[in-house]
């Protein structure tokens, strides 16, 4: 089995390009690949309001972007060349990250975490949705493994998002600087807006030395 350790911010543009493209290439160049997908946080905006940070305030102020189509063309264009129908003027809100994080890291009990990191994404990139409301997260849990009580109870208990952000400055101390950031079997590391063949590039020598050193053990003498 080959394990994956990626880091991510929902809200976070590249992140969904890699979500998608990463599951394009295991289904389609490594269907018989074995992997465990391992979700980590990286929190972009950890003190957003609740209410949210609508994007063209946030691109003005912060970087000068007066023409928020102009910052959002190369993604788009990333994500088509991919076939993910990608537009981010759907979604003029950016929000709070810390209560979905928090599922995300319970659905690892239920081995759904991948599954439900892309879905609670997808929901907020193309479906335009408030994923810092708890009843958005129920809803959405409820399809991977999660009671809609319960997923709204571990969406505000505040342990929770302690451990969402103590995860995340984890993330940060292993130095992880931009997202998506990919770890291949704990020694490839790629990050950012890479493309598929690089993505399949890096899991095909992450495969290849774990399965040299599978044989390596397998052949040895006790």
């Amino acid at each position: 089995m080959l394990r994956i350790d990626l880091f991510t911010e929902i809200t976070c543009p590249w992140c969904i390009i890699g979500h998608h493209r990463l599951d394009n290439v295991l289904a389609q160049r490594f269907p018989a690949l074995d992997v465990d997908i391992r979700q980590h946080p990286v929190l972009l905006l950890p003190d957003a309001p609740a209410a949210g940070l609508y994007i063209p305030d946030l691109l003005r102020s912060r970087y000068g972007i007066t023409d928020p189509k102009a910052s959002f063309a190369r993604p788009e264009a990333e994500a088509r060349a991919s076939g993910l129908d990608l537009d981010l003027s759907r979604q003029p809100w950016t929000y709070r990250t810390q209560a979905a994080h928090g599922l995300i890291l319970a659905a690892r009990t239920r081995g759904t975490q991948h599954q439900l990191a892309v879905a609670i994404t997808d929901a907020h990139f193309l479906d335009a949705r408030n994923i810092s409301d708890v009843d958005v997260l129920a809803g959405i849990a409820a399809g991977y493994g999660f009671y809609r009580d319960e997923a709204r109870a571990i969406a505000l208990d505040p342990e929770q998002h302690r451990r969402v952000e103590q995860e995340a400055a984890k993330s940060g101390a292993a130095g992880v600087r931009s997202v998506p950031h990919f770890v291949f079997g704990g020694r490839i590391t790629i990050n950012g807006g890479r493309s598929e063949d690089e993505i399949a590039s890096a899991i095909r020598d992450a495969a290849g030395v774990a399965a040299s050193a599978s044989q390596g053990t397998s052949g040895s003498s006790p």
